[in-house]
Parts: C-alpha cells; structure tokens; sequence
C-alpha cells in the first residue's frame, strides 16, 4: 500500500453568479491525497505501506496472516487458535513477538515480562474489515520506534468511518463459522462507527479447537488524521483447545496421526478491553499528535511440550497466566521550516508506559493445579525520548538524525523473596538515513543506527531457580542493545512496477532470554544477521496486480563455542508472490504462493526443518453492487508440511527417564475452503 502526506487546501476561487458576488461561501475542507511510495517520499528500501485495497484481496487463514504483505514477514501458529501467531522476519525466530513491535490503532499489541514469552503480540482482537492500511518499517533507523523494534515495526490503522454499513456471514471446512456487522453514522460534528464480530473454529485436529471469539468495537470521531480527535473502546473474548506441536516419532509409531494430540486438555482462554483516544492538529508550519490509551488483558495457558519428562507421573502440563493493566501516552510536535537554506522538518517526541502484571506459572494435570513455580507481581514502566531532524539539501539529496533515548524500571514483588528486586536501565542510541534522488525515478538509501528490546523483569531479578530454591540462576540485562545498518534502492522507471532491494546487517550484543515456560533465564550468545531483500509490485492494468517478495538472510552466533554457531529457527530464504484481479466483469480474485525456507534446529545444524509451500486463493462475484460472495482456499495443494518445527527431549510413556531427543511439529492444516456473502446498506 501506499504511504501518505496529507495536506489540507482550500478552493479559494468559487464561480457563482454576478448577483450572488457580495455574498461569503464556506466549503469544507478537502483532504488530498498523494502516495508516500513514489520518489521523494520514503526514508529506506525496506519501508512502506499496504493499502486497505490490497489487505483485501488477500485470502487470510487467521486475522494476524495479513501481516504477510509486508515483505519477507512469516505468520504461523503452533498451537491453538486463540493463541498468539509466530513471527519469523530477517533471520529471526521471533516466537510470539520479540523484535516485531506492532501496534493497532496507537495502541502497542506487545507484552512486556509476559506470562508466555517477551513481547506477546495477540492480534484475535483485529477486526480485518476495519483495517484502513498498514506501515512497516525494518531495521532500528528510526527514532520512533523503540521497544521490540529491531527486526521490524507494524503499524496497523483502524477507518474512522464507513461507505457502507455492512452486514457478513460466512461458513466452511471444520465448522468455520463468522458473522459480522458494522454501522457508521454522523453524530453531531462526527462519526460514530459500531462493530460486532463472532468467530468459530475446530480446526482439523482430533481434539477439536473449538474456539470461540467474540470482538466489539465503538469509535467516535471527528475531522482527519491530521486534525481531528478519536475516542475507541474495543472489547474482546476468546476460549479454545489447543493441539500443540506433537513429536514426529509419535506419529512415526501410530501413537496418533498428525492431526493428533498429546495432551487432549492443552487450551486457553483470553480477554482484552481497552479504551483509547487521539488528538492532532496541523497547520502550515506544525504539526501535533497525542495518543492515550489503558488495556486491559487477562490470559491462561495450558501447554504440554514435554509430555512426561520432569513428572512422569502426572506428566509436563503447566498453566501460564498473566492478568495487567496497561496505561500509556505518546505525544509527539513536527516544526516545518528551513535550516542553513534547506527545508528542514524537526520532529521530537515522548512515549510513556506503565504495566502493572500478575504473571503465574503452575504444574498442572488436565487445568487442575498441582503446585506454584512462580507467583510474581511485577510493576515496569518505561519513558522514551525521541528527536530528528530531516533535512532536504537540494533536490537530489536529503538527510534524517535522530537520537533517542528510553528509561526502563521494574519491581518484582516474587512469591520467593530471594527472586524479588527492582531493577533499572537506561539506553540510547544514534540514527541517520541519507537518500540520494530521484535520478531516473531510482532512489538510493544509506540507513544505519542502534536499537534494543526489553528482557523479563523477573529475569532481572532471578537470583535462584524457582523450581527448587536453590540452585542459583544467571541475571539478564533488562535491555539488549542491536545494531544495524542497510543500503538499498527503490526504482520506478519501469511504468506501473515498484522494485525495491537492500542488503543489511544486524547485530545484538546477546539474544539472553527469560523462558516463561520454564520461569527461568536461558544462556545467550552475541549475533550478527547479514541478508538481502526483494520486494516488487506491479500493476499494469488497473485490474490487474502482481507482487513478489524475497529474502534470505545469514544468522550466527559470533562468539566461537563446541556446539556451533547455526541459531536454532532462524528463517533462512523466504518467498511470496501472487497476482489479483479486480472488476473483469463481476469477478474478482486471486492466487497466492508462499515458500518457507529450512531452518537449523540446532545449533550445528545437524537437524533442520523441511521446507514449506503453501498455494491459497480466492474467487468473488459480486451479485450486484451492494452484494458480493467469495470463496476462499487454503493449502490448495494439500501439502503435508509443518507450520513450524522445533528440535528438543521429550518423554512418551514407556521411554528412558532421560527422555529422546526429536523434532516436534505442528502441522499446516490440510486444504479446506470458506464462503462469504458480505452485504452492505
């Protein structure tokens, strides 16, 4: 999609007839629009934005998959539906969200010290037809972006207001079954927009998913993104069973078939409510923005990996809760003038939030709990600082600084004394990006900077391991520093196809974690991740699109050690294209690919993932103008392949104490289809 500069104008020259001259006409103002991804316009080679149009025309198994547009970004799952999607990008195994931050409508969707994993990033809370486009950025170069950013940021925008009201229902393979409404209307000087959504889902796994979601939204607003104000609540509840991955000798020896579960009782259950509201105001020569926001989210977990491993008795289920309160403000002020004779844009901001947590984690058998590992109720707060300077030098040349600067603290009030503590950080870092054109419609781009992501607050505390006490643990940092830099090329100089390529690297001076599965710190090393992109979109007929995206990307631990130097799930090469068509009569649709490289699983590499190829796609016809149907397929192929594998010890009944080593693997669901009737009023 495209990004846009919007711009206020007024129509200064009205014709009316000679009688009416003496009298004063007001028009309203006009909001134009221009495109962000033309020259002139973008900061690096890996920046961009998706259109509401294109997110779509995407057929989307799961709400978070239209992530997919942006380029070389993997969406997948390992368990339930309602849990949060893995995330793979530039050579990370981003588990449940480090390193990606994404935020909806303002509001960031990653969870600090989380009861499952850094950064959690549940997105069963968005609602696609609200969706008003998407921008992504890759790389820490931008002094916006803060916690969770280094591989990536998201930023996911909601409409303001509606062509039409819209009423949908839908149905398809394994008990799939959406409804959908939404209404805007003018109330006083704004728009007040309602949306209601219920979802369900078995999946194809012998333990059916059931899942059952609820969302609600209710939006209130006035004026432009510019200058205008929003006020939004949204509401949402979901409950599922889960089929986690399974061990590949299970299925091997007829223990169960792929679709098989280990543990019939693994499942969860979410809630996520939230308030937010936005103010902002342009003029000619500035700019303001404030956003607030308080979320409220509750979730519990119920996972078996192990299986009978550490308890052969009652087995490996554990409970993983985490119950916050989340506060947050940012507000930022843009200056437009000139600088030693250049037009200049000075821009600086403050990001504000609090996390109140009650994070838990039990042993459990079937949801019933057997004992505490870890009880902890941890308060963090954090405050960023930001300011950057674009500089337009002539008209071929222009640069960006920016400097930042974030002020983390956590207490950790831990149900064993000897793991609670307060701890506090500070970090800053350098950002610049030089952009060379257009010559020829080609733009060239020089990025480079520092970022970070937060750690656990309990790995920052942890003095001993929570299962017994005593045996002392390592403490983490509670902010890891990454470097990177990137250099790239965006060109539009063959009419209707935008190619954009760059290479970069990045490195973190340690990928140590807190594994919330275990509720303890886990060793690690210093990285480096060396890779090249490829991004096209072409459109040479108005009713017709194609796109291709590839990466591949190199990722090693840089300290030597015996056991290697391969980073288990790093994604190597990944690749997507696809066309669309659009209006060749009444019909519409399209046809996607999407290739998931092989992974080490291991650090030397010796075991690997198979790789995955996925074949999806739609077709609609729209009955008339305010009626439409669409069908959409998934895994076309019906492909045998894995959504993700791991490579770790487990324990069946009957095996070693000590346990096997194995892949475990959640399976691509097999091909299925939905249909949709969407109506609108």
């Amino acid at each position: 999609m495209r990004a846009y500069f919007r711009q206020p104008i007024w129509l200064f020259l009205i014709c009316v007839p000679a009688e009416s001259w003496a009298q004063t006409y007001t028009l309203p103002e006009i909001e134009v629009v221009a495109p962000v991804d033309s020259p002139g316009t973008l900061d690096s080679a890996s920046q961009g934005e998706v259109t509401k149009e294109r997110l779509d025309e995407r057929p989307a198994y799961r709400p978070g998959e239209l992530l997919e547009t942006m380029p070389g970004l993997i969406v997948t799952q390992h368990s339930g539906e309602g849990k949060a999607n893995q995330y793979f990008l530039r050579g990370f195994n981003l588990d449940h969200g480090t390193d990606l931050e994404i935020t909806v409508d303002d509001m960031p969707v990653n969870m600090r010290t989380h009861g499952h994993g850094q950064g959690y990033s549940d997105l069963n809370f968005m609602i696609p037809e609200l969706i008003s486009g998407l921008t992504y950025r890759k790389g820490p170069y931008y002094a916006e972006e803060g916690d969770f950013s280094s591989a990536g940021a998201i930023h996911i925008g909601y409409l303001d207001r509606l062509d039409h009201d819209i009423a949908e229902v839908g149905g398809g393979s394994f008990n799939y079954g959406r409804g959908f409404a939404a209404s805007s209307t003018t109330v006083g000087a704004g728009t007040l927009l309602t949306a209601a959504e219920i979802y369900h889902n078995d999946g194809p796994w012998q333990v059916p998913d059931d899942y059952l979601k609820f969302n609600g939204v209710v939006r209130y607003s006035e004026g432009t993104a510019d200058n205008g104000l929003s006020l939004t609540s949204m509401a949402y509840s979901g409950d599922w069973n889960a089929t986690n991955q399974i061990a590949k000798r299970a299925v091997e020896e007829g223990l169960i078939d792929r679709f098989g579960s280990l543990n019939p009782t693994d499942g969860g259950n979410a809630d996520r409510y939230s308030l937010s509201g936005r103010w902002s105001e342009r003029n000619g020569d500035q700019a303001s923005k404030v956003n607030a926001y308080l979320i409220r989210s509750d979730l519990a977990l119920f996972n078996d990996f192990t299986y009978f491993l550490r308890d052969p008795i009652n087995g490996d289920q554990f409970e993983q809760t985490d119950a916050r309160t989340i506060i947050g403000a940012n507000a930022s002020h843009s200056f437009f003038g000139t600088f030693a004779g250049s037009d200049a844009e000075t821009e600086f901001g403050v990001q504000t939030r609090y996390d109140g947590i009650h994070v838990g984690l039990f042993d459990t058998v079937r949801r019933m709990i057997l004992s505490t590992v870890r009880d902890d109720h941890v308060q963090e707060s954090s405050i960023g600082f930001y300011g950057q300077e674009n500089l337009r030098w002539s008209d071929t040349f222009r640069s960006i600084f920016g400097l930042r600067g974030d002020l983390f603290h956590g207490n950790d009030d831990s149900g064993n004394p000897l793991n609670s503590g307060n701890t506090t950080a500070f970090i800053a870092g350098p950002k610049l990006s030089l952009i060379f054109g257009p010559f020829n419609k080609t733009e060239y781009y020089v990025n480079a900077g520092t970022g970070f992501h937060s750690n656990d607050v309990r790995g920052a505390t942890i003095t001993v391991d929570p299962t017994d006490g005593v045996t002392p643990e390592e403490r983490v940092p509670l902010l890891v520093r990454s470097k990177g830099a990137e250099v790239g090329a965006r060109t539009w100089v063959i009419p209707g196809l935008e190619s954009s390529l760059s290479f970069f690297v990045l490195d973190f001076d340690s990928e140590l974690v807190f594994s919330g599965d275990a509720g303890t710190t886990e060793a690690g090393r210093p990285s480096e991740r060396i890779g090249v992109e490829f991004a096209n979109l072409y459109r040479p007929y108005s009713w017709l699109s194609f796109d291709l995206d590839a990466a591949y990307t190199r990722a090693r631990f840089t300290n030597s050690d015996p056991v290697g130097n391969h980073i288990p799930g790093a994604v190597e090469g990944v690749l997507e294209t696809g066309a669309d068509i659009d209006n060749i009569g009444d019909w519409f649709g399209g046809l996607r690919l999407r290739y998931f490289g092989p992974r080490p699983l291991i650090e030397d590499d010796s075991m690997r993932s198979r790789p995955t190829t996925l074949v999806s796609g739609d077709v609609g016809y729209k009955i008339t103008k305010m009626i439409q149907v669409r069908l959409e397929g998934f895994n076309l192929l019906d492909t045998k392949a894995s959504q993700i594998d791991y490579y770790y010890t487990s324990r069946l009944p009957g095996e070693p104490a000590a346990g096997v080593n194995d892949i475990h693997f959640h399976p691509v669901e097999p091909r299925s289809f939905r249909v949709n009737l969407a109506m609108k009023f």
